[in-house]
């Protein structure tokens, strides 16, 4: 090191050991160091302090994705743990895309709104099931993805300490979603009724008491995800109605997760939030392509809602992501605007009904206890029964977590499927719930599930 650089290494380091040191954290093992004394002896790897928000949302937790990523499991493991699909969207969509992308305008930024072709397509698919007429320019937003959808809308509407009500087991983006934005989380399980000898969506249900004492006057928020991830529970009419006589009360938004409302089974019910009376002013439904279109990494999704809820969405969206993809907003709305034409809704439900079923025989012939079902294309399986070797050779990912963690490591490498933990999806205090429980997807092919459920046959020897 030459003088005037050594000269210039000292100033630094004195003005840095005069200033308050901001702490920062490693995302390796979550240990607080700091940074600017790491720097004097000679650690330069973490200068920086990060926001606090991170640790709050589980952002730096090692999640289940990444546990139980493909990875981490043996190659010829089947993977029904993470919900998307082995299989392609139709070939009528993908040349939708083809064609768009052979064009010069869909490949340049679109409006913030979304492009008109697709907004009109879904004015024109959703208003019936919505009992209205929808304004292409103030109640529908075009988001990059649904996640997105939901992040911009927190964006919008929290201030910091706002209380968003949350049923759990909750999809796992809306915790970090909260926080990030400021956000408190409080938490309403929804209690399985394990005693059924077939249990069903409506064996989990809500305490409407145990809802209305969550409530406090800091409550801002609550989500409804209908049909359920992971539980696969629709939600009654009767349930969303006291719902709503809540969310009237207390004047609460309501974030409607609708996102598989294409996956209802067994002619049941779904009903959209924002239809209930009084609901439409208070309600932004959220809505997705990539569930509709078997697209999940198109990110394209929507909102509906009124322009009271709209339209300051709008304006955090346009300063998060500005505007989604192009080309594939052109290729979904061909969906949209064709599906009912090809009967392309009704064809998938069929085809969706039909796998969920291959693999819930695989556990009627294994005698194993479920959830059957209503919609969604997941189903949890009752693992209480699995008994596994306390000394089996555990990876460290899962030492300390519930006993869904190691029963489906177990059953990843022994069996060779591979699911996912519904403790997961629950805060600390009511993990236990989801302990009994293993989320299997079934958005595979049929010979994919086939041969899960052949594997699946190899349980037995462990079932207690």
């Amino acid at each position: 090191m030459t003088l005037s650089k050594l000269s210039v290494f000292r100033t630094i380091q004195r003005r840095l050991s005069s200033r308050p040191q901001h702490r920062s954290m490693t995302s390796i093992n979550g240990t607080l160091v700091q940074g600017g004394k790491a720097a004097l002896n000679g650690d330069r790897s973490n200068l920086i302090s990060f926001s606090s928000r991170l640790r709050g949302g589980r952002a730096l937790a090692q999640d289940v994705w990444s546990i139980y990523n493909v990875a981490n499991l043996p190659a010829d493991c089947i993977n029904l743990g993470q919900g998307y699909m082995n299989f392609p969207p139709p070939k009528w969509v993908t040349d939708a895309a083809d064609e768009a992308l052979s064009t010069v305008l869909p490949n340049h930024y679109s409006h913030p709104k979304g492009r008109i072709r697709l907004r009109n397509a879904i004015k024109n698919f959703y208003e019936k099931s919505f009992n209205r007429d929808l304004n292409v320019e103030t109640e529908i937003l075009v988001t990059s993805g649904a996640n997105q959808g939901q992040y911009s809308v927190f964006t919008a509407f929290l201030e910091h300490g706002d209380e968003v009500i949350m049923f759990e087991p909750f999809f796992d983006q809306y915790l970090p979603s909260v926080t990030f934005n400021g956000g408190t989380p409080v938490y309403v399980p929804l209690h399985p009724q394990t005693d059924d000898v077939a249990p069903n969506h409506n064996n989990w249900k809500i305490d409407f008491d145990e809802l209305r004492r969550a409530i406090t006057p800091k409550a801002k928020m609550i989500i409804i995800n209908t049909p359920h991830n992971p539980v696969g529970k629709v939600f009654t009419r009767e349930e969303l109605e006291k719902i709503a006589v809540l969310a009237e009360e207390f004047n609460l938004l309501v974030m409607s997760d609708e996102v598989y409302d294409c996956l209802v089974f067994d002619g049941k019910e779904h009903v959209r939030f924002a239809t209930l009376p009084g609901m439409w002013d208070r309600t932004v439904t959220v809505l997705s392509a990539g569930k509709a279109f078997a697209a999940t990494g198109w990110r394209v999704g929507w909102l509906i809602g009124p322009p009271s809820i709209i339209f300051p969405t709008l304006a955090a969206c346009t300063r998060i992501v500005f505007c989604s993809n192009s080309p594939l907003q052109e290729a979904a709305a061909a969906g949209l605007e064709q599906a009912a034409e090809r009967g392309f809704f009704e064809n998938q439900l069929k085809e969706y009904q039909e796998r969920r079923n291959i693999l819930l025989s695989a556990f009627d012939k294994l005698g194993m206890k479920y959830s059957h079902p209503e919609g969604s294309y997941f189903v949890l399986l009752d693992i209480s029964r699995v008994k596994f070797p306390e000394d089996y050779p555990f990876p460290e990912s899962v030492q300390g977590r519930g006993r869904d963690f190691k029963a489906c490591w177990f059953i990843a490498l022994e069996i060779g499927v591979s699911s996912i933990p519904v403790s997961e999806f629950y805060c600390e205090q009511h993990c236990t719930i989801g302990e009994n429980f293993a989320r299997f997807a079934f958005c595979k092919d049929e010979e994919t599930l086939r041969k899960a459920g052949e594997r699946l046959q190899g349980l037995a020897k462990y079932l207690v």
